[in-house]
């Protein structure tokens, strides 16, 4: 059953949480936690982008000029993709990218995530976080308390207004709660720093 050393804010070490070992200590699977990235990523994409085809510009009804005698090149229309202010061949439409992934897997990669990050003795555990005002100094203050000078994903059990503007601004930290916590989020942040709530919040959805 893994082990994580619990901290208070101003850096000293107030005792240890375990954690559940079927949560934070199985074993990893990358191909299922891809899956779920790749997912994640392709859900983000808005597929807004559009643009004209030759049939749709406007315009293009008559021959720029004669077929012969001018020493130009043949033309038949001004719409043609080869023309400034043509169409677009193969012009891309709107379009939806979005992927399903089952609940099985996503509970799996998620696991897989916290797994990874606990192996590698990159997370972070508080006894709670609070903020008595919206400071953005205070917050780095707790963060050197603590020794983090990477990318950070700091999970709370609730959304909390001040931390989250106090955090917010600070390159490479995300603050985020349990209750969206992502696959993606985990891996692409060096240190997760979960509050006791945010474990406990967690290890109820997941067990």
């Amino acid at each position: 059953m893994p082990k994580v050393d619990v901290y208070k804010t101003d850096g000293t070490k107030s005792g240890q949480v375990n954690l559940k070992n079927d949560i934070f200590g199985i074993e990893v699977n990358e191909s299922v936690m891809h899956q779920v990235v790749v997912a994640h990523l392709a859900n983000k994409r808005q597929g807004t982008q559009s643009a004209l085809t030759r049939a749709e510009v406007r315009g293009g009804g008559i021959k720029p000029w004669r077929q012969k005698g001018t020493g130009r090149a043949r033309a038949g229309t001004a719409t043609s993709p080869i023309w400034r202010k043509g169409g677009v061949i193969f012009a891309p439409k709107p379009r939806d990218y979005s992927k399903n992934v089952n609940k099985k897997v996503k509970k799996l990669a998620m696991k897989s995530a916290l797994s990874s990050k606990a192996l590698d003795k990159n997370i972070i555990c508080l006894d709670d976080l609070k903020m008595k005002e919206v400071k953005t100094k205070d917050f780095v203050k707790v963060l050197t308390n603590l020794k983090i000078d990477g990318k950070a994903l700091v999970c709370m059990g609730e959304k909390d207004d001040k931390v989250v503007k106090s955090a917010r601004n600070i390159p490479g930290v995300t603050p985020t709660f349990a209750g969206v916590l992502n696959v993606y989020d985990v891996l692409n942040h060096e240190k997760l720093i979960l509050t006791k709530d945010a474990v406990k919040k967690i290890e109820e959805v997941l067990s």
